[in-house]
C-alpha cells in the first residue's frame, strides 16, 4: 500500500499561508467544536444529510436506517437555519483522530505546491469548489441517505487533482510497507485516484445502505480540482505572488 508523508518543496520560495490556515481551521473545529469528536449534537446537526439538502428539511430526532443489513436509528440534531450552508461546515469536520490526521497531511502535502502556482485567494477558490463537488457527487450516489457526510477529503482530492495536472513529475516521497521511497506523482496519485473509483464502482453495488468512506465524494472532487487547474493554467501563466509578499518584490523594476 502506497502512504504519502512528503514531497519535493525545494522550488517553494515563500510560506503558503492559506494551507496553513486550512489547517489550522480544520483542527481548531475539531478540537474546540467537534470536542474531538464527541460532541455529537455538532457533528450531526452541522454535517450533510443528503436527505436534508434535497429536501430542504432540518432533521432534529434520530431517524432509523439500513446499516450493515440491520434497522438502527441514526442520530440527528438541528443544524443552520439555512440547511445548505453544511455543504460548506462539513468540509472543516471530521469523524475521529485518524480521519483528521490523514487529510491533514495529504493537504500539508499537496497544498503548499498548488497554492504557490495558483496564488493563496485563488487556490481557496479551488479547495472549497472542490469540495462542494465532492460533496454533489455523494449526493447524486445516494440522495435517500440520513447518514452525515462530513470530511475535507472532496476538497484535499480537487487539490491533488490539480496537483497532479500541474506537477507529474514531482517526486512524492512514500510509504511502502517499512521503506520510503521517492516515486513521481502521476505514479503515486495516479494509483490513488485509481483505488478511489474502483472502492466507489463496488459501493454502487453494496446494498447494506452502511456508512464509511465517501468514494464518491473524493472522486468527484478530484476531477473538479483537475478541471478547475486545467482552467486556471491558460489565464495564469506565472506563479502568483503571495498577498504577505512585500511590494517590491512584486513590482522589483520600480525599485531600481
Amino acid at each position: 500500500m502506497l502512504f504519502p508523508i512528503g514531497d519535493d518543496d525545494r522550488k517553494l520560495t515563500r510560506p503558503t499561508y492559506v494551507t496553513l490556515a486550512l489547517v489550522v481551521a480544520n483542527v481548531v473545529v475539531f478540537v474546540f467544536l467537534q470536542g474531538f469528536g464527541g460532541n455529537q449534537a455538532f457533528t450531526s446537526g452541522w454535517s450533510v444529510i443528503p436527505y436534508e439538502i434535497l429536501t430542504g428539511e432540518d432533521l432534529t430526532s434520530p431517524v432509523a436506517t439500513i446499516i450493515d443489513g440491520q434497522r438502527v436509528p441514526v442520530p440527528q440534531a438541528p443544524g443552520p437555519s439555512v440547511i445548505y450552508l453544511t455543504l460548506f461546515t462539513s468540509m472543516f469536520m471530521h469523524g475521529g483522530f485518524m480521519h483528521i490526521l490523514g487529510n491533514m497531511l495529504f493537504l500539508w502535502i499537496f497544498g503548499d505546491n498548488v497554492e504557490h502556482r495558483f496564488g493563496g485567494r485563488v487556490f481557496l477558490g479551488l479547495y472549497l469548489i472542490s469540495g462542494l463537488a465532492g460533496s454533489v457527487a455523494q449526493l447524486m450516489l445516494d440522495p435517500d441517505s440520513v447518514i452525515p457526510l462530513l470530511g475535507a477529503s472532496g476538497a484535499i482530492s480537487g487539490v491533488m487533482g490539480a496537483y497532479l495536472l500541474l506537477f507529474p513529475r514531482n517526486r512524492v516521497y512514500t510509504l511502502i510497507l517499512y521503506f520510503v521511497v521517492a516515486l513521481p506523482a502521476i505514479v503515486v496519485i495516479g494509483l490513488w485516484i485509481g483505488f478511489q473509483i474502483f472502492m466507489g464502482y463496488g459501493s454502487v453495488f453494496d446494498t447494506a445502505g452502511g456508512g464509511g468512506v465517501a468514494y464518491a465524494a473524493h472522486v468527484g472532487g478530484f476531477f473538479a480540482g483537475l478541471l478547475i487547474a486545467f482552467v486556471l493554467r491558460i489565464f495564469i501563466k506565472e506563479e502568483q505572488p503571495s498577498v504577505f509578499t512585500p511590494y517590491y518584490q512584486h513590482y522589483p523594476s520600480r525599485w531600481n
